[in-house]
């Protein structure tokens, strides 16, 4: 029970990757919040699971790209929880379309929710985890951000812009006992993959060394350790879980 004590926040972990880190997390002791934007049945459900493992959870509704809600959202976390000490920042999606017939709102929502929203979160929380000198921040990318994908200008962009986010952030705050580090998974079995025909399934999974899907728990492995005292001198470090894809 390494975390025993801390409180963590992962948004958007109503399901896959956030989902799994959020149990993860809670395996190791800290206590749990489960933001999440519409899927609150799904959340509860979360809720319900780390509660069983005998910590603390609380499902959180807001969107993590409105300023007003998040700050909501962290006083109700620190009302039911306490300062929070471990973010992930999760949350995010795609809406997908080749340059040309990408629409202005769909690029502006993408990078409104998987980069904005990480900095607005982040704001909302480090002033604390600097003030006790402890604190775990990081970030869920993506292989695209590094391999680009076409009909994925604003995702990779939103993605590639949380790297360099990270590594400006960790130099900002290392002295505080603050780090700042990236997960960036591959091809990772979710309820958007899952989504995949067959014959684009099939494509990706041929380019992938390892032959095989990973899964959201594995991501979840990386995010706790770099939660962990473990990793307690790395920063502005990018970790890939990826089976090999480039």
């Amino acid at each position: 029970m390494e975390l025993k004590g801390k409180v963590a926040l992962v948004t958007g972990a109503s399901r896959g990757i956030g989902r799994a880190v959020a149990l993860e997390l809670a395996r190791a002791g800290a206590a749990v919040a489960v933001n999440y934007a519409a899927s609150e049945a799904a959340a509860q459900e979360v809720v319900r699971e780390i509660k069983t493992l005998g910590v603390e959870a609380l499902a959180v509704k807001f969107d993590v790209a409105e300023v007003e809600a998040v700050a909501q959202g962290i006083e109700e976390i620190e009302k039911a929880l306490g300062p929070v000490d471990i973010l992930v920042n999760n949350a995010g999606l795609t809406r997908d379309a080749l340059l040309m017939r990408l629409k202005e709102e769909d690029w502006d929502r993408v990078l409104s929710v998987n980069l904005k929203g990480t900095f607005l979160v982040t704001k909302a929380v480090i002033p604390g985890m600097l003030k006790r000198r402890w604190g775990r921040i990081i970030n869920i990318s993506s292989v695209v951000a590094f391999s680009g994908n076409p009909g994925q200008t604003n995702y990779a962009a939103s993605k590639a812009g949380l790297v360099g986010f990270s590594r400006s952030l960790a130099l900002e705050v290392a002295r505080r006992g603050v780090t700042v580090n990236v997960v960036a998974p591959g091809f990772i079995e979710t309820d958007m993959t899952a989504a995949l025909s067959e014959k684009a399934r099939d494509a990706l999974l041929s380019q992938v060394p390892m032959g095989r899907a990973g899964t959201p728990e594995e991501v979840a492995h990386a995010v706790a350790f770099l939660a962990s005292e473990k990793a307690s001198y790395i920063t502005g470090a990018v970790l890939h879980v990826n089976g090999g894809l480039w």
